[in-house]
């Protein structure tokens, strides 16, 4: 059968469809919920979902905040993206970035209208649960050399034993230099790991309970086991270690107090599933936020409204310090950029509005004890936007209002992206928060929309393309739409 013979045939069976409908069924379809599989509106969405993933898996192999920024940087350049100059006054359609500290940026394209109108904002955490090296983390023991580390950010500490881990970061030398520190992510590299007790000796280890099976002084990383040949030297093998890196990075074991170190899964971001439907990988918390609305903002080219992307730090540890939202620095930034426009930061902030791009739990029927399926979120049903996160009663969270909600749901709705509601799971399960509520102490409208995960802050964490996808879609249309904000 010919295509077009076959789409006449669909729309005339789809108008038949539609004529024997009875009354009730059209008042049904007017006045509830339905949603809907994102598979079922659109089967075409998975081959354009996986060619946008393949730039996606590219950027989730950053695995610091250090390394997106680095990876971002040129793509910016190559995209027209200017340094921001203080007081300079910028013309519709230019595009500037602020760089700071090698670990947030701040990615500008300046409106049609004056940003004294307000901005459109959305904000992704680039920082990701990981093993931070302590201040002094060599030692030997029993001629085994070994990493001591402190977690950073809400883990299950035993999904961390056993796995291929990669080591990253900066270390501050002694003359003022810095060197950059990448093992176990090419194919060629040595991986490191964590050692776990053997199931024949580990009938005590079983008894405790999941945070007490391994704790976190035994998060120790091994490094290595060769000994350096020198009768006199008393830890051998830790003298080998050092040497290797002092041969290949100048390092001396009083540079780590000037260093930032960690170790994270060595685990490459992968197709999952038979299909290809879905991204497996580690830091998809909240990467899959990150890479989407930076997709949305290289693709704003002449927005009605001054759009501002920003990458953050510190969210997995509470926002503090001067990367995170807590900071005064994104502030100070709005400040300075308004000024030249003749601007108060304070009234541009009040006609703005946010998306704190983050994700949300997805119902996982292997626990669906601590999901309420009515009000969460589902893989392949589009973004989730979360009127409120927090725990218990709404503690620690940002409550969006009715008119910040019909205003997102308006845009959406007008550029056709499907979309779903999510709490993070039954009330009294537990919980957990955004920087959303950092953002809104500023004044400004803020919701929460991301991509719902499963295997939230685990060392391989699952998300499904289509999704992906369309949160791309969402913030996209966010940034270039031209309603008012109520």
């Amino acid at each position: 059968m010919s295509p077009s013979i076959n789409v006449k045939y669909t729309e005339s069976y789809l108008m038949s469809m539609e004529k024997d409908k009875t009354a009730g069924q059209k008042l049904e379809e007017k006045l509830m919920v339905k949603p809907k599989n994102l598979g079922e509106i659109d089967g075409s969405m998975l081959k354009e979902a996986q060619k946008f993933c393949e730039g996606y898996k590219e950027f989730l192999g950053n695995k610091t905040e250090r390394e997106v920024v680095d990876y971002a940087l040129p793509i910016l350049q190559k995209n027209g993206y200017k340094e921001y100059e203080l007081g300079k006054k910028y013309a519709p359609g230019e595009k500037v970035y602020l760089n700071n500290r090698g670990k947030n940026l701040i990615m500008v394209t300046v409106g049609k209208k004056s940003p004294a109108e307000g901005l459109r904002i959305a904000v992704a955490h680039i920082d990701s649960p990981r093993l931070d090296f302590k201040p002094s983390p060599m030692y030997e023991d029993t001629e085994l050399a070994y990493f001591k580390t402190h977690y950073y950010g809400g883990i299950k500490k035993y999904q961390w034993t056993t796995i291929p881990l990669s080591l990253h970061g900066v270390v501050s030398l002694a003359d003022g230099t810095s060197v950059k520190v990448r093992i176990g992510e090419d194919p060629e590299d040595p991986v490191l790991c964590i050692t776990d007790l053997l199931p024949h000796l580990a009938r005590d280890q079983m008894q405790k309970p999941a945070p007490k099976i391994v704790e976190g002084e035994q998060l120790n990383v091994l490094i290595g086991c060769w000994p350096y040949k020198d009768e006199k030297v008393s830890s051998k093998v830790k003298l080998n270690i050092m040497n290797l890196l002092a041969e290949k990075y100048s390092i001396t074991e009083k540079d780590f107090l000037s260093a930032e170190l960690c170790a994270v899964p060595a685990f490459k971001p992968t197709d999952m599933g038979l299909d290809r439907s879905m991204v497996g990988g580690y830091g998809q918390d909240d990467s899959v936020c990150a890479y989407a609305e930076f997709m949305a903002e290289l693709k704003t080219k002449k927005p009605e409204y001054t759009t501002v992307t920003v990458f953050i730090d510190k969210e997995e540890t509470g926002s503090d310090g001067v990367t995170g939202m807590r900071s005064f620095m994104f502030k100070d930034f709005i400040e300075d950029f308004v000024s030249a426009y003749g601007a108060e930061v304070r009234h541009v902030l009040r006609r703005s509005m946010c998306l704190s791009c983050d994700v949300n739990a997805a119902v996982d029927p292997n626990w669906p004890e601590v999901f309420e399926k009515k009000n969460c979120s589902f893989l392949n049903y589009g973004p989730v936007i979360s009127k409120y996160t927090g725990s218990g009663g709404k503690y620690s969270t940002n409550d969006a209002s009715a008119e910040t909600m019909g205003y997102l749901r308006r845009i959406l709705e007008e550029a056709k992206v499907p979309w779903q509601v999510g709490e993070l799971g039954k009330i009294d399960a537990g919980g957990g928060g955004t920087i959303a509520s950092e953002i809104s102490i500023h004044n400004i409208d803020t919701v929460d929309m991301g991509v719902p995960l499963l295997s939230m802050h685990s060392p391989f964490e699952v998300t499904a393309k289509a999704d992906t996808y369309m949160l791309y879609k969402a913030v996209y249309a966010f940034f270039n739409s031209k309603l008012v904000k109520p």
